[in-house]
């Protein structure tokens, strides 16, 4: 059954950022989670709820995309940067906590558990806690937005 992809505002805006040969990768990532849903994401995070309900894909170099599943055929794409641990600003996954409003775990350990259930070939749903995080990524955008002069 396709998956419907909806990406937030601040998705959309690193999504515009993209070089030409990362858009085409992008693009190709999208077509295989509208297709494969769960299956096109490489792994879930490790962490507490809803930490450990986040998937992620791998694109191209440092390049990451971090995707929740609303629902088992609603997917989105929340966050597409760079992994960088030496910029706290761009870095996907600092980002990340910052959006969860949570410090990063030093004792999350990196098990990287595959983003569908193995059992059900199912996401991990979030469903209202992701409205809550949606609601906040919104917020985010809104700060980042440049001042009119």
């Amino acid at each position: 059954m396709p998956t419907e992809v909806v990406a937030t505002p601040r998705a959309e805006q690193q999504i515009d950022g993209l070089s030409r040969k990362q858009s085409r990768v992008f693009t190709d990532f999208l077509n295989h989670l509208a297709a494969d849903g769960c299956r096109a994401l490489a792994y879930r995070l490790s962490g507490p709820t809803p930490l450990d309900h986040m998937c992620v894909r791998h694109l191209s170099g440092a390049l990451r995309v971090v995707a929740a599943f609303e629902a088992p055929q609603r997917a989105w794409i929340l966050l597409v940067g760079p992994h960088d641990d030496h910029d706290e600003v761009l870095n996907v996954y600092a980002e990340l906590y910052r959006l969860l409003d949570i410090d990063p775990l030093e004792t999350a350990g990196r098990s990287k558990p595959p983003c569908c259930e193995e059992a059900d070939e199912l996401p991990p749903i979030l469903g209202t806690t992701l409205t809550e995080i949606l609601d906040r990524a919104a917020r985010m955008r809104r700060t980042r937005r440049p001042r009119a002069q």
